[in-house]
């Protein structure tokens, strides 16, 4: 299959495991990515595997019953297995997974209580979540013992846990919609977030548990944390929605957006680069959303669409052991079923077929979203909130310039205007940084497509089509130009240098004229030298040249040079009196250039411009030893005599 037809896909290395059998369970521990195959209870041996290689592990526990879950703390040095409703069993772990097989045990408080499940808070913090609330430990390995730190009252139906961002989300009440959100940011401290109702399609009579937590999962998109809460329809004839609250520091989750689905049946939910990636079991396709594209909204809250039609995740292959020996090979390639009864999603990009054995992630492959989102203003709105499409989106942009797929210049100029939007929060950034202000997090996350990425990957596309029109390019230059200008962005002199060539090439002159004359195209030194270096072709330039270093301002070493190197002795002595340098210019440098005119009248002229100056400034006509002038007194004694007397020509 064409790789152009899906974008998502399963990673191409699933971390292999023993499948599901009688005599072997899987679990997998969400917060450190591992899954666990148990065989025979322990007794028989536990391999757990993880995102690396090197952090698989293996070992033996005693069979003290059915397993119901197995976590390693976070630096992997303390193994937490549940096997009953009221203890935890714990076993200490060295550097190398070896183990000293002494297990110690802590039981739930209350005889009534049951553990519904636990979370590691901190490498040695360990929080029970029971039926009646909280129970906060603090895990002493030395001393294979746990001491209690706090304990907190509660009904709860279900939990769950998002290990990023240290949040315990636990469900209370008879509908169970009633949600309770903890953070355990600090060592031995539980802040309790403000509690929220969760709204329900219905209501049952008598009423009973109606959320569940298979609807519910916690996601951090685009810096913020969300509950996300799956809702199903009332009736067939509606579609089934997600909808997504915002957890705030200060009061009550904010219900933000509505994910509309247009399908009933069973979902699975993933969160891949900030996209929201719901499953959908029956029809065998997956849906995509990204909340940063504009949605509609009622003033409250605003609702989205997915971004594309429903599709597939890509097939994928996988080798197994051959059944049939006979046939010469020990692997056979086996079509792995998608969307199969047995996967199992966790969060945020975790697929799990616990009988086939595998563990993957979900990935997005973005260069097939360039042929199926048209619209090329949201396309680039999309592949801006992407950590990887910076190849892709100067793809798009080098692909609106090509003869036959050409954009209009409307189109090509909201694209710039998206891109240097950017551009200019990445440079605002940056100065933030350099001055040493702070910065909110995830100020600067998107994609930045700089000057030097444009010139490099798009604008070079002029060289390699020949037939593009060259009023064209120019149209396209002057419209990034405009848009960088609109952003305070300086355009550097390489994009000036570009549309000057491509002016010059097509002896446009009196267009470049126009642009230099009306400041289309900006004032700086570099651009005034390579004006410079079109007097051969253009005269005009030489003066246009002149003039916009005379416009800098900072550039009067430049201007000397230039009218020196033409032999314009007298117009550069008329610039030194004009900006009052004539102090600190060198005479030797001067003299050299009037030497080099074998014009003696302009010799005499610039030296007697010299000692003119030398009596104003010392009374004393003659030159100082530090000027080097020497050679040039000779020079000017030989022509016209020691006691030349001769008053200079003035220079007007």
């Amino acid at each position: 299959m064409e790789d152009d037809n899906y974008y998502i896909g399963l990673n191409k290395n699933p971390i292999r495991f023993e499948p599901v059998s009688k005599a072997n369970n899987v679990f997998f521990d969400d917060a450190n990515k591992q899954v666990f195959a148990v065989r025979s209870r322990g007794a028989m041996g536990v391999v757990m595997k993880g995102p690396e290689e090197k952090a698989s592990a293996s070992f033996r526990m005693e069979d003290r019953g059915d397993m119901l879950s197995i976590k390693f703390s976070p630096d992997k040095k303390i193994l937490a297995a549940q096997r009953s409703l009221k203890t935890v069993e714990f076993i200490n772990f060295l550097e190398d997974f070896t183990t000293d097989q002494t297990e110690y045990s802590q039981a739930c408080k209350g005889k009534t209580t049951e553990i519904r499940g636990f979370v590691w808070s901190s490498s040695n913090e360990i929080i029970f979540v029971t039926s009646v609330g909280l129970e906060q430990y603090q895990v002493i390995p030395e001393k294979r013992l746990l001491k209690s730190l706090k304990n907190i009252s509660l009904q709860v139906n279900w939990y769950v846990w998002l290990n990023s961002s240290s949040l315990l989300l636990v469900s209370s009440g008879t509908l169970g919609n009633t949600l309770h959100p903890f953070q355990f940011k600090s060592p031995g401290v539980i802040t309790r977030l403000p509690k929220f109702d969760v709204d329900l399609s219905i209501i049952p009579r008598p009423p009973k548990l109606s959320l569940l937590e298979r609807d519910v999962i916690i996601a951090t998109i685009y810096e913020n944390v969300y509950v996300v809460i799956l809702r199903h329809p009332q009736a067939q004839s509606t579609g089934a929605e997600l909808v997504l609250y915002q957890l705030q520091k200060e009061g009550p989750a904010r219900k933000t957006d509505i994910l509309k689905l247009d399908m009933s049946g069973r979902f699975a939910i993933n969160v891949v680069d900030n996209l929201i990636m719901v499953h959908h079991q029956a029809s065998k396709t997956s849906v995509i959303f990204d909340i940063k594209l504009e949605g509609k909204s009622d003033g409250f809250v605003n609702y989205h669409y997915p971004v594309l039609s429903p599709l597939g995740i890509k097939p994928f292959k996988l080798l197994l052991p051959s059944v049939n020996m006979q046939a010469g090979t020990d692997k056979t390639e086996y079509n792995c079923e998608l969307y199969s009864a047995n996967w199992i999603v966790f969060q945020p990009d975790i697929v799990i077929d616990a009988k086939l054995g595998c563990l993957w992630t979900l990935q997005i492959n973005l260069q097939p979203l360039v042929t199926m989102i048209p619209d090329k203003d949201k396309l680039i709105q999309f592949l801006l909130n992407r950590s990887d499409s910076k190849s892709v989106i100067l793809n798009v942009c080098a692909q609106m310039l090509v003869p036959g797929k050409q954009a209009s210049l409307q189109a090509i100029a909201k694209v710039y205007d998206l891109l240097n939007l950017t551009y200019k929060q990445h440079l605002d950034t940056e100065a933030q940084l350099s001055s040493g202000d702070s910065v909110p997090a995830g100020q600067n996350k998107k994609v930045v497509v700089e000057q030097p990425d444009m010139f490099t990957h798009v604008f070079s596309i002029f060289e390699d089509y020949k037939d593009i029109k060259y009023k064209f390019m120019v149209a396209v230059l002057i419209e990034y130009i405009r848009s960088l200008h609109q952003f305070n962005i300086p355009v550097q002199h390489y994009v000036y240098e570009l549309i000057i060539n491509i002016l010059v090439h097509n002896n446009c002159f009196y267009q470049l004229h126009q642009f230099l004359q009306y400041h289309v195209l900006s004032d700086s030194k570099p651009l005034a030298c390579l004006m410079l270096s079109l007097e051969t072709v253009y005269p005009p330039a030489h003066q246009l040249a002149l003039d916009m270093l005379k416009r800098i301002q900072t550039a009067n070493e430049e201007i000397i040079e230039v009218l020196l190197s033409k032999q314009q002795l007298l117009p550069a002595l008329r610039f030194i009196r004009s900006v009052g340098n004539v102090e600190s210019a060198s005479a030797r440098k001067f003299l050299e250039a009037a030497l080099n005119t074998n014009d003696n009248m302009i010799f005499y002229t610039v030296f007697k411009f010299f000692e003119q100056r030398n009596v104003r400034s010392r009374q004393n006509p003659r030159f100082q030893t530090g000027e080097h002038c020497e050679q040039y007194v000779k020079q000017f004694e030989s022509l016209f005599g020691s006691d030349a007397f001769m008053p200079a020509p003035p220079i007007q």
